[in-house]
């Protein structure tokens, strides 16, 4: 694959400063902030009390202050349940989401060719990030591709949108971006998740929850789950062969039994086969052949595991 660019108009950005904002975000999010110096970053949620997913998303320590960036769809959110918490701290919440923009450059000499054309060297450590005019350059790998988002005010990230292409990275063919985000096994909070899962359904655990941190929001089950139990049903990869594709929402069907339903699905280009992902009870084995069903009619194809590092381990 060559290195291509997205650009996402709009992105979700909430920024938490004030002399409290480490100490508050500390107590209610799953990842451990205090490890985290100016210029790095981490994978991150905001759990509900009962332990299920509210807001997947990033923070980005940026000196004093926190940028914490997610879809789009889901930045007033994030900045409306973590003003739910601020009693009697010294925080200030602001949610930046319109005028914030997003560009991803996806590929594997993604980081250098950024570095190349900004003259700012790309972090090696995924979600760290370097300033660039009034933006930040974030290392943005997924478990099988390199990766670099440069996020900030919108005309800024227009501007870096130019300068990729004038050095010679073109934009992601239409569908091509959510096919590599499929294969990656990449969940998409609204779409592969909500407000139902359970962070070790999706493997969020492995890279946005700390287990030795402390107190935060929804931890009693997330704890429970790793040290002594195990979640019902897991995200999976589908692929599937021919023209006809389900919809998400699709029953996926194992051995005459509803298992599972899909909801992310991609055709492949130039291929005469997609991709998806769903969401599959435990017991199923495998790889394994199940059947994708829906009003319409029916779809043969494979569920199998997301990429290995996305893997639980076998206790799971």
């Amino acid at each position: 694959m060559t290195t291509k660019l997205i650009e996402w108009p709009v992105h979700g950005v909430v920024v938490v400063n004030g002399s409290d904002a480490t100490s508050f975000l500390q107590s209610l999010v799953s990842q451990d902030l205090d490890a985290l110096t100016d210029g790095s970053g981490a994978h991150s949620l905001l759990l509900s009390p009962q332990g299920k997913l509210e807001i997947d998303f990033r923070a980005l320590r940026v000196g004093d202050e926190w940028w914490l960036d997610c879809d789009a769809a889901f930045g007033a959110r994030l900045a409306e349940r973590l003003g739910r918490y601020r009693i009697r701290v010294d925080v200030m919440i602001e949610d930046r989401t319109v005028g914030s923009a997003r560009l991803e450059v996806r590929g594997p000499h993604g980081p250098a060719r950024v570095a190349a054309a900004t003259g700012v060297d790309v972090p090696d450590a995924n979600s760290a990030h370097a300033a660039w005019n009034a933006c930040r350059i974030v290392r943005a790998d997924w478990s099988t591709m390199p990766g670099v988002d440069i996020l900030g005010p919108g005309g800024e990230v227009r501007g870096a949108r130019d300068l990729m292409v004038a050095a010679g990275i073109e934009p992601f063919a239409p569908g091509a971006h959510e096919v590599l985000r499929i294969d990656a096994g990449v969940a998409r909070l609204g779409v592969d998740i909500d407000e139902r899962t359970i962070p070790q359904e999706a493997f969020l655990e492995r890279d946005a929850v700390s287990f030795t941190k402390g107190c935060f929001l929804g931890q009693e089950l997330v704890c429970r789950i790793d040290s002594r139990g195990h979640v019902n049903r897991f995200l999976r990869h589908i692929d599937l062969d021919g023209s006809t594709l389900p919809g998400p929402g699709a029953t996926v069907v194992f051995d005459d039994r509803d298992v599972g339903v899909l909801t992310s699905i991609a055709a492949v280009a130039g291929e005469n086969r997609a991709v998806g992902l769903a969401m599959v009870r435990r017991e199923v084995e495998l790889p394994a052949r199940v059947t994708l069903r829906e009003p319409g009619g029916e779809v043969p194809a494979t569920v199998a595991a997301l990429p290995a590092t996305n893997e639980p381990v076998p206790a799971a």
